[in-house]
């Protein structure tokens, strides 16, 4: 998701639509038709203008509950009473993650949703990512025994198949996002790399408000998905990024949905039992 200068002309409706759509999308503001101010069907243009693209705006029935790890165009009453204004929300659950205008509207303000879909996901294609930074390490391991605890560093933990580590609220289905019936819950990294280079109003992000399991130093963590890979002697399963999402930014009370969009880490399975240590090589398994 890209951060853009919304166009400088026509009403704030479709000054912020027209931005969200070119952040979503990761284009330049300038290819997204803007409709003038009193246009009497602005959708439909940008609804044609999308459908070039092969990809549509399909309506969300319940937007302020809709639960996605990526980008939709939210549109929010606007703080004057006097129309709406686009935003761009994210995450499960979900919290506006970029404002174009700038206002003061937030997602309680949020009355409808758009997500931006392809016409035919039969057609889509996964990106392929590209095989850098292959090999890392076990720079942090934390862990905390209930849902929104602080986290504590520790040198080792005991690792289980199925359950993750020893000691942590997601070890005995304790954690926010336990579900005894979903996968990507045994443990979750995120690279140190990320850590270093993310910079906040209210200052760094340490591995603590991170809330994830492993701090990695080296390794690209968005390439694993669908990939075994090996911590130490203990095999995993990458299931999915591990994104942002509205409940870190209120644990935190740091503005972190924005800047952690596909930075976040990885969620993954463990397959097999055993210690992981702080040093530990961290590698794509061998097929």
């Amino acid at each position: 998701m890209d951060i853009v200068q919304p166009p400088e002309s026509s009403a704030r409706l479709q000054r912020s639509v027209a931005a969200c759509l070119a952040s979503i999308l990761e284009l330049d503001v300038t290819e997204v038709p803007v409709p003038q101010d009193g246009h009497p069907d602005p959708w439909t243009v940008w609804r044609n203008w999308l459908l070039q693209r092969a990809v549509g705006l399909v309506p969300i029935a319940d937007p302020a509950g809709f639960n996605w790890p990526g980008p939709w165009l939210a549109l929010l009453r606007a703080a004057d009473g006097n129309g709406q204004v686009g935003a761009v929300a994210f995450g499960a659950p979900p919290g506006i993650a970029w404002h174009p205008l700038g206002g003061p509207e937030t997602f309680e303000a949020l009355e409808e949703g758009y997500l931006i879909a392809p016409a035919d996901v039969a057609l889509w294609q996964r990106e392929q990512q590209p095989a850098a930074r292959a090999l890392g390490t076990v720079e942090a391991i934390l862990i905390a025994p209930q849902a929104e605890g602080t986290l504590a560093r520790v040198e080792q933990a005991a690792a289980r198949a199925g359950r993750g580590l020893e000691g942590d609220r997601y070890f005995d289905q304790r954690g926010t996002f336990s579900n005894a019936h979903a996968r990507g819950h045994d443990l979750t990294l995120i690279e140190g790399e990320v850590l270093d280079e993310l910079t906040l109003p209210s200052g760094e992000l340490t591995p603590e408000d991170a809330r994830r399991n492993i701090v990695t130093r080296g390794i690209d963590l968005n390439v694993l998905v669908g990939l075994p890979f090996h911590v130490g002697d203990i095999e995993c399963f990458g299931q999915r990024l591990c994104e942002p999402c509205a409940h870190l930014e209120r644990v935190t009370e740091k503005a972190l949905l924005r800047p952690l969009i596909h930075k976040g880490g990885l969620r993954a399975d463990v397959l097999t039992d055993g210690e992981i240590r702080v040093g530990d090589e961290i590698a794509p398994l061998s097929s």
